[in-house]
């Protein structure tokens, strides 16, 4: 139960809302720790990890795939949403210092940190026969603009999107000195968003674009630039699509109240294509090997996008829903992981690697190591987190603010880490 709050700190409807909109901005960060310590259990010829567990596991390989489809979708609207407060609360200048700060200066510092061990840890699993660098891999030093990016990347393509929507909203202030193109804009979004349909409407855009991928199969889901300095197509459209819905998400924040009531529908809808989808992979990736099949492996491609671009946007809608209908009450614990959830995405990965090479070679079952995994790596990134960061001069870079060290309830949410 929240601690009794002042008159001058009552929670409103739309600060209850950015409470669940912040957490799931926290939960999509520590599903990706999630995902990246199922990685090495996912049952796939050829390997596309940097190892490969000797007891692979259909179960979490389904965990991988469920999470892959909506987590980035559903960052990156909160992403847009935090940014449109942020920009209005600091205007162009401070927004600009603020993500440089909080964004640029953690993917600049944080990088070669992170990155080493990493590439120390591959060259150890080099060692066992189903480890080392996944088959095709670059080499190094890279060629630019190839560049391995790793988990990080997701920071070099919110600073484009920032650059990006800055020029374009600029562009849209100085050609629209009347508002009506603005005016126009929020009613079409109004008029998508309302409908039961808009899921649908939000998935064209990157449908086309797997569709014209010929090389795309669905267990890519998107296409992240963790390995270029150069944007490719599907991020930008995927990615940049999530982004410019949750700015103006942030312009009509009473939508919100659609997404909440829908929830139950859209998560329904969302499980069975998820499902569908995942089998149609296991389909499409034993297809090469398979003596016949009834329908053309394009055939298949094209009705596994058709599936998965929507799963990609009702899965974000449900996940949305689901938050503002359960997490919009202040919760300190929530509070907590929200703020800490950039700092362990920040640091997880030569962590979790590790302890997969560790867990390899033992004969034991894949749920169990990886529930090992993360029971030995989630406890001293928290303590990092909390002795190192929350209190420290790194908080303040990250998050933005200095956290009192007494229990303070936090009412009016900012913004915090990657918004």
């Amino acid at each position: 139960m929240s601690p009794p709050m002042s008159p001058s700190t009552a929670a409103t409807p739309t600060s209850e809302r950015l409470h669940a909109l912040d957490a799931l901005r926290g939960g999509a960060l520590l599903l990706g720790i999630v995902l990246h310590a199922a990685m090495s259990f996912v049952p796939a010829t050829p390997r596309f990890w940097f190892i490969q567990d000797t007891h692979p596991s259909l179960l979490l390989g389904l965990l991988t795939f469920t999470i892959h489809v909506f987590r980035m979708t559903a960052f990156f609207p909160m992403a847009g949403f935090f940014a449109r407060m942020s920009f209005h609360r600091r205007g162009s200048w401070g927004f600009v210092r603020d993500r440089l700060q909080r964004i640029g200066l953690p993917l600049v510092i944080g990088w070669p940190i992170v990155f080493t061990p990493m590439a120390l840890v591959v060259i150890w699993a080099s060692g066992f026969p189903n480890g080392g660098p996944t088959p095709g891999a670059r080499g190094w030093p890279p060629v630019l603009p190839n560049f391995p990016l790793a988990h990080l990347w997701f920071l070099y393509v919110l600073l484009e999107l920032y650059v990006a929507m800055l020029l374009l909203r600029g562009a849209i202030v100085r050609l629209d000195a009347s508002g009506t193109l603005r005016r126009v804009i929020g009613r079409l979004f109004t008029g998508i968003m309302r409908n039961p349909l808009a899921p649908l409407v939000l998935a064209i855009p990157i449908g086309i674009a797997f569709c014209l991928d010929q090389r795309w199969i669905n267990v890519m889901g998107v296409r992240t630039p963790d390995q270029s300095l150069i944007t490719n197509a599907q991020a930008w459209i995927g990615f940049g699509t999530a982004f410019g819905v949750g700015w103006l998400l942030h312009r009509q924040v009473d939508l919100l109240r659609l997404l909440e009531r829908r929830w139950l529908p859209q998560l329904l809808l969302a499980v069975g294509l998820i499902l569908i989808s995942f089998v149609l992979s296991g389909v499409m990736l034993s297809a090469p090997g398979a003596p016949k099949l009834p329908v053309s492996f394009a055939t298949l491609r094209l009705v596994s996008a058709t599936l998965y671009a929507p799963a990609i946007w009702i899965s974000t809608f449900a996940v949305l829903g689901l938050a503002l209908r359960f997490m919009s009450g202040f919760s300190p614990t929530w509070r907590y992981l929200a703020d800490a959830s950039y700092w362990l995405y920040l640091i997880h990965m030569p962590i979790v690697m590790a302890l997969q090479v560790a867990v390899s070679q033992l004969d034991w079952s894949a749920p169990i190591k990886f529930a090992i995994i993360l029971a030995v790596a989630l406890p001293p990134m928290l303590a990092s987190y909390h002795l190192l960061v929350r209190f420290t001069f790194i908080g303040v870079v990250l998050n933005g603010r200095r956290a009192p060290r007494e229990a303070a309830h936090v009412v009016a949410v900012e913004g915090s880490a990657a918004q």
